[in-house]
Protein backbone atom coordinates (compact mmCIF):
# COMPACT_ATOMS: atom_id res chain seq x y z
CA UNK A 1 0.00 0.00 0.00
CA UNK A 2 1.22 3.49 -0.88
CA UNK A 3 0.19 6.72 0.84
CA UNK A 4 -2.27 8.56 -1.39
CA UNK A 5 -3.09 5.52 -3.51
CA UNK A 6 -6.69 4.55 -4.24
CA UNK A 7 -6.31 1.66 -1.80
CA UNK A 8 -5.00 3.96 0.93
CA UNK A 9 -7.81 6.45 0.43
CA UNK A 10 -10.46 3.73 0.42
CA UNK A 11 -9.04 2.36 3.66
CA UNK A 12 -9.60 5.69 5.40
CA UNK A 13 -13.06 6.23 3.93
CA UNK A 14 -14.17 2.70 4.82
CA UNK A 15 -12.59 2.87 8.30
CA UNK A 16 -14.21 6.22 9.04
CA UNK A 17 -17.57 4.89 7.91
CA UNK A 18 -17.17 1.98 10.33
CA UNK A 19 -16.99 4.63 13.07
CA UNK A 20 -20.07 6.40 11.63
CA UNK A 21 -18.04 9.26 10.19
CA UNK A 22 -18.36 10.29 6.54
CA UNK A 23 -15.30 11.75 4.82
CA UNK A 24 -15.16 13.23 1.35
CA UNK A 25 -12.44 12.64 -1.24
CA UNK A 26 -10.98 16.13 -0.82
CA UNK A 27 -10.36 15.55 2.87
CA UNK A 28 -8.67 12.21 2.27
CA UNK A 29 -6.35 13.77 -0.32
CA UNK A 30 -5.35 16.39 2.26
CA UNK A 31 -4.69 13.55 4.72
CA UNK A 32 -2.39 12.01 2.10
CA UNK A 33 -0.53 15.30 1.58
CA UNK A 34 -0.01 15.57 5.34
CA UNK A 35 1.13 11.94 5.55
CA UNK A 36 3.65 12.36 2.71
CA UNK A 37 5.22 15.35 4.45
CA UNK A 38 5.16 13.51 7.78
CA UNK A 39 7.24 10.65 6.35
CA UNK A 40 9.69 13.00 4.65
CA UNK A 41 10.24 15.13 7.76
CA UNK A 42 10.40 12.03 9.95
CA UNK A 43 13.76 11.20 8.38
CA UNK A 44 15.32 14.10 10.26
CA UNK A 45 12.72 15.03 12.91
CA UNK A 46 11.22 12.45 15.26
CA UNK A 47 7.53 12.90 14.47
CA UNK A 48 6.18 9.35 14.53
CA UNK A 49 7.26 5.77 15.14
CA UNK A 50 4.50 4.60 12.78
CA UNK A 51 5.74 4.57 9.18
CA UNK A 52 3.80 1.79 7.46
CA UNK A 53 1.19 3.40 5.15
CA UNK A 54 -1.64 1.13 6.32
CA UNK A 55 -0.85 1.75 9.98
CA UNK A 56 -0.60 5.49 9.34
CA UNK A 57 -4.07 5.40 7.77
CA UNK A 58 -5.62 3.51 10.67
CA UNK A 59 -3.62 4.50 13.76
CA UNK A 60 -3.14 8.16 12.89
CA UNK A 61 -5.96 9.38 10.64
CA UNK A 62 -8.91 7.12 11.44
CA UNK A 63 -8.10 7.24 15.15
CA UNK A 64 -7.66 11.04 15.14
CA UNK A 65 -11.10 11.76 13.71
CA UNK A 66 -13.06 9.46 16.03
CA UNK A 67 -13.79 12.19 18.66
CA UNK A 68 -15.84 14.15 16.10
CA UNK A 69 -18.84 11.99 16.94
CA UNK A 70 -18.50 12.84 20.65
CA UNK A 71 -17.97 16.59 20.49
CA UNK A 72 -20.69 18.81 21.97
CA UNK A 73 -22.71 21.08 19.70
CA UNK A 74 -22.09 24.78 19.38
CA UNK A 75 -18.31 24.90 19.87
CA UNK A 76 -16.05 27.31 17.98
CA UNK A 77 -12.47 26.66 19.05
CA UNK A 78 -10.24 23.64 19.69
CA UNK A 79 -6.79 23.42 21.24
CA UNK A 80 -4.66 20.39 20.34
CA UNK A 81 -2.30 20.08 23.30
CA UNK A 82 0.99 18.33 22.48
CA UNK A 83 0.16 18.05 18.78
CA UNK A 84 3.50 16.54 17.70
CA UNK A 85 3.15 15.54 14.05
CA UNK A 86 -0.32 17.08 13.94
CA UNK A 87 -2.48 14.40 15.56
CA UNK A 88 -5.31 14.72 16.13
CA UNK A 89 -5.36 18.42 15.22
CA UNK A 90 -4.59 18.38 11.50
CA UNK A 91 -7.04 15.59 10.52
CA UNK A 92 -9.73 17.18 12.70
CA UNK A 93 -9.15 20.60 11.14
CA UNK A 94 -9.46 19.12 7.66
CA UNK A 95 -12.90 17.66 8.38
CA UNK A 96 -13.99 20.62 10.55
CA UNK A 97 -12.87 23.52 8.33
CA UNK A 98 -15.14 26.12 10.00
CA UNK A 99 -13.72 25.55 13.50
CA UNK A 100 -10.79 27.58 14.85
CA UNK A 101 -7.82 25.37 15.73
CA UNK A 102 -4.68 26.02 17.76
CA UNK A 103 -1.87 23.46 17.94
CA UNK A 104 0.82 23.66 20.61
CA UNK A 105 3.92 21.60 21.31
CA UNK A 106 7.03 22.01 23.44
CA UNK A 107 9.31 20.86 20.57
CA UNK A 108 10.40 23.68 18.26
CA UNK A 109 11.16 21.25 15.42
CA UNK A 110 7.70 19.70 15.61
CA UNK A 111 6.07 23.14 15.58
CA UNK A 112 8.16 24.03 12.51
CA UNK A 113 6.66 20.97 10.85
CA UNK A 114 3.15 21.96 11.91
CA UNK A 115 3.57 25.46 10.47
CA UNK A 116 4.91 23.95 7.25
CA UNK A 117 1.85 21.69 6.99
CA UNK A 118 -0.56 24.55 7.63
CA UNK A 119 1.06 26.51 4.78
CA UNK A 120 1.37 23.52 2.43
CA UNK A 121 -2.24 22.44 2.85
CA UNK A 122 -3.43 26.07 2.76
CA UNK A 123 -5.42 25.57 5.95
CA UNK A 124 -7.24 28.61 7.29
CA UNK A 125 -8.09 29.69 10.85
CA UNK A 126 -5.42 27.46 12.40
CA UNK A 127 -2.13 28.32 14.13
CA UNK A 128 0.77 26.42 15.69
CA UNK A 129 2.81 27.63 18.67
CA UNK A 130 6.04 26.53 20.30
CA UNK A 131 5.00 26.70 23.94
CA UNK A 132 4.40 24.50 26.94
CA UNK A 133 0.73 24.13 27.84
CA UNK A 134 1.18 25.47 31.38
CA UNK A 135 2.65 28.72 30.00
CA UNK A 136 0.28 29.26 27.09
CA UNK A 137 -2.27 31.34 29.04
CA UNK A 138 0.46 33.98 29.51
CA UNK A 139 0.32 34.75 25.77
CA UNK A 140 -1.05 38.26 25.23
CA UNK A 141 -3.41 36.97 22.51
CA UNK A 142 -4.67 34.02 24.54
CA UNK A 143 -8.40 33.27 24.53
CA UNK A 144 -9.94 30.24 26.32
CA UNK A 145 -10.89 27.22 24.22
CA UNK A 146 -14.24 25.47 23.96
CA UNK A 147 -12.56 22.09 23.53
CA UNK A 148 -9.09 20.98 24.56
CA UNK A 149 -8.00 17.68 23.05
CA UNK A 150 -4.87 15.59 23.40
CA UNK A 151 -3.74 12.17 22.23
CA UNK A 152 -1.45 9.92 24.27
CA UNK A 153 -0.29 13.05 26.09
CA UNK A 154 -0.04 12.35 29.82
CA UNK A 155 -1.94 11.21 32.90
CA UNK A 156 -5.49 12.47 33.37
CA UNK A 157 -4.45 14.47 36.41
CA UNK A 158 -1.66 16.18 34.48
CA UNK A 159 -3.92 16.80 31.48
CA UNK A 160 -6.54 18.47 33.67
CA UNK A 161 -3.98 20.56 35.55
CA UNK A 162 -2.62 21.92 32.26
CA UNK A 163 -6.01 22.29 30.57
CA UNK A 164 -8.18 24.03 33.15
CA UNK A 165 -6.47 27.44 32.90
CA UNK A 166 -6.98 27.27 29.13
CA UNK A 167 -10.58 26.04 29.12
CA UNK A 168 -13.56 28.26 28.36
CA UNK A 169 -16.58 28.30 30.66
CA UNK A 170 -18.51 25.05 30.31
CA UNK A 171 -15.79 23.71 28.03
CA UNK A 172 -14.80 20.11 27.40
CA UNK A 173 -11.49 18.28 27.77
CA UNK A 174 -11.06 15.24 25.51
CA UNK A 175 -8.22 12.85 26.32
CA UNK A 176 -7.54 10.10 23.77
CA UNK A 177 -6.03 7.11 25.55
CA UNK A 178 -5.22 3.44 25.13
CA UNK A 179 -7.32 0.60 26.47
CA UNK A 180 -5.97 -0.22 29.92
CA UNK A 181 -6.82 2.99 31.78
CA UNK A 182 -9.73 1.83 33.96
CA UNK A 183 -7.70 2.18 37.18
CA UNK A 184 -6.56 5.65 36.16
CA UNK A 185 -10.13 6.72 35.39
CA UNK A 186 -11.41 5.26 38.67
CA UNK A 187 -8.70 7.06 40.66
CA UNK A 188 -9.37 10.34 38.93
CA UNK A 189 -13.13 9.96 39.39
CA UNK A 190 -12.55 9.72 43.14
CA UNK A 191 -10.49 12.90 42.95
CA UNK A 192 -13.36 14.66 41.18
CA UNK A 193 -15.74 13.73 43.97
CA UNK A 194 -13.77 15.19 46.83
CA UNK A 195 -12.05 18.41 47.72
CA UNK A 196 -8.39 18.16 46.80
CA UNK A 197 -5.52 20.48 47.62
CA UNK A 198 -3.61 19.05 44.65
CA UNK A 199 -5.95 20.25 41.93
CA UNK A 200 -9.21 22.20 41.74
CA UNK A 201 -11.50 19.90 39.77
CA UNK A 202 -14.75 21.63 40.70
CA UNK A 203 -17.33 21.47 37.94
CA UNK A 204 -15.86 18.59 35.93
CA UNK A 205 -17.84 15.46 35.16
CA UNK A 206 -16.11 12.47 33.63
CA UNK A 207 -17.40 10.04 31.01
CA UNK A 208 -15.58 7.43 28.95
CA UNK A 209 -16.15 5.89 25.56
CA UNK A 210 -14.34 2.75 24.41
CA UNK A 211 -13.97 1.81 20.77
CA UNK A 212 -11.93 -0.42 18.48
CA UNK A 213 -9.96 0.74 15.47
CA UNK A 214 -11.35 -0.70 12.22
CA UNK A 215 -9.38 -3.46 10.45
CA UNK A 216 -6.98 -4.12 13.34
CA UNK A 217 -9.29 -4.19 16.36
CA UNK A 218 -6.91 -2.20 18.58
CA UNK A 219 -8.78 -0.95 21.65
CA UNK A 220 -8.93 2.73 22.50
CA UNK A 221 -10.64 4.90 25.14
CA UNK A 222 -11.76 8.51 24.96
CA UNK A 223 -12.08 10.25 28.31
CA UNK A 224 -14.30 13.33 28.30
CA UNK A 225 -14.28 15.86 31.11
CA UNK A 226 -17.12 18.32 30.80
CA UNK A 227 -17.27 21.48 32.88
CA UNK A 228 -20.87 21.72 34.00
CA UNK A 229 -20.84 25.02 35.89
CA UNK A 230 -19.44 28.44 35.18
CA UNK A 231 -15.88 29.00 36.34
CA UNK A 232 -15.56 31.42 39.21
Amino acid sequence: MIIGSTEWEKTIIKGAKALNINIDQKSVKLFAAHADELIQWNKTVNLTSITDPFEIAVKHYIDSIYPVSLMPKGFFSILDMGSGGGFPGIPLKIILPDISFTLIDSSRKKVSFLKHIIRSLNLKNITAHHVRAELFFNDTNFKPFDIIICRAFSSLKNIVEKSLPLLAENGTIIAMKGLCIDKEVDSFSLLLNKTSKEIDTKGLRITTKKYALPFIGAKRTVVMLKQTILKA
